[in-house]
C-alpha cells in the first residue's frame, strides 16, 4: 500500500471513529421514539468495514464497544443496571462481543454476496451487520440474566418490543445511508471501486 492510500485510510478511520464518538456521547447519534432508542452507531463502523476493510472494522468496532461501556458504566439503562450490579465483566462482554461481531457479519456478507450481485451486497451487508448487534447484544443480555439468576419477568417482552422497534429500524437506517456513502466514497476514489 502507498503512502497516499496508508493516509486516507488513517484519516478516513480517524473520522469514522470521531463520528463514533459524536453518535455515542452526544444525542445525536439517537432519535427517541417513546422508551426505545434508535442508534446510528453501526454506521460508521460499517462504513469503515465496507469501505477499508476487516481489521478496520474491528478497530471501529472495538471504538463503539467502548463509547458503550463508557455509557453502560456512567448511566447504565434499566436492563444493563442489573447485569452491572452482579459482575462488571458481563458487561464488559456485552458491550464489546456483539460490536466486534458487526465487521465479521458486513464483511463476510459483503464477500460472499459481491460475486452474485454488488449492488445488493452492500445494503444486504449493512443491514445485517446491524442485525447482528441487536441480536447478539440483546441475545447475550438475556443469557446473562439466566447465568446470574436475575429475576425479570418482563424481559422477554421488552427484548422482543426492542428488537422490533428499535432493531429493525436500525438495520433499514444502516443500509439506507451506508449505501450512497460507499458509492460517492467509491467514485471520489478514496476506496476500491464498488460495481
Amino acid at each position: 500500500m502507498n503512502n497516499r492510500k496508508k493516509l486516507v485510510q488513517m484519516v478516513t478511520t480517524a473520522l469514522l471513529m470521531a463520528l463514533i464518538l459524536l453518535f455515542g456521547l452526544t444525542p445525536i447519534g439517537f432519535i427517541n421514539v417513546g422508551v426505545v432508542y434508535i442508534t446510528f452507531l453501526c454506521i460508521p463502523v460499517l462504513i469503515g468495514t465496507l469501505a477499508l476493510g476487516l481489521k478496520t472494522g474491528l478497530i471501529l468496532g472495538i471504538c463503539m464497544g467502548s463509547v458503550s461501556l463508557f455509557t453502560g458504566l456512567r448511566a447504565p439503562s434499566a436492563l444493563v443496571a442489573p447485569i452491572l450490579q452482579k459482575n462488571i465483566l458481563w458487561v464488559i462482554i456485552l458491550c464489546y462481543v456483539p460490536r466486534l461481531l458487526v465487521p465479521m457479519a458486513a464483511h463476510g456478507i459483503r464477500r460472499l454476496m459481491a460475486k452474485e450481485n454488488e449492488k445488493i451486497s452492500i445494503p444486504l451487508a449493512a443491514g445485517v451487520g446491524s442485525l447482528v448487534n441487536t441480536i447478539f447484544y440483546l441475545g447475550f443480555m438475556i443469557v446473562f440474566y439466566w447465568l446470574l439468576g436475575i429475576e425479570n419477568p418482563t424481559l422477554l417482552t421488552t427484548i422482543g418490543t426492542i428488537t422490533l422497534t428499535a432493531g429493525l429500524p436500525e438495520a433499514a437506517a444502516a443500509a439506507l445511508i451506508s449505501t450512497p456513502i460507499l458509492i460517492a466514497l467509491s467514485k471520489a476514489g478514496l476506496i476500491k471501486k464498488l460495481k
